[in-house]
């Protein structure tokens, strides 16, 4: 597990930026945090590290937004609104398995409503911390052991 304290948003798109920049295609980030925490803004900054430069937004209503002309593709999922047995039905391993999509990246807000989880994932929660902005905690779940999420990132 790694912590980082993210002094405003930033720091938080600034760390989004680095995990676009740095992870593969294939990669699952699920992102845990309270409302205003700084989710989408995280996503922004994936976005822009992957060479996105269409605006990315909250998908709260649509549900999935597609940024397809980047360095790879970003899937933005919004869990909110959902209920598991909704989210069970969108079948939404065809993202992050590149079975029906090129395989790109995914990042799923509100990730603590998914009733089932990629093998390989990044979680990341979001939360505010008195007097110091906001904390990201970063826990990498993976069967395969050579996989580490770079210290760069620090």
């Amino acid at each position: 597990m790694t912590k980082i304290l993210l002094a405003d948003a930033e720091a938080t798109r600034s760390l989004g930026v680095k995990l676009g920049e740095s992870l593969p295609a294939g990669s699952v980030i699920l992102l845990e945090g309270d409302l205003g925490t700084g989710k989408t803004t995280l996503v922004q900054g994936i976005g822009k590290g992957l060479g996105i430069t269409e605006p990315i937004v909250s998908p709260t209503f649509t549900l999935i937004n597609e940024y397809l002309e980047g360095r790879i593709p970003l899937y933005h999922l919004d869990l909110y609104r959902l209920q598991p047995e909704e989210i069970e039905a969108l079948n939404l391993e065809s993202y992050w398995e590149g079975m029906e999509s090129p395989l790109g990246m995914v990042a799923i807000e509100w990730a603590e409503r998914l009733p089932y989880k990629p093998l390989n994932y990044l979680k990341l929660s979001l939360t505010y911390q008195p007097d110091s902005g906001r904390q990201a905690e970063l826990i990498l779940y993976s069967e395969d052991t050579s996989i580490r999420v770079s210290q760069s990132l620090l």
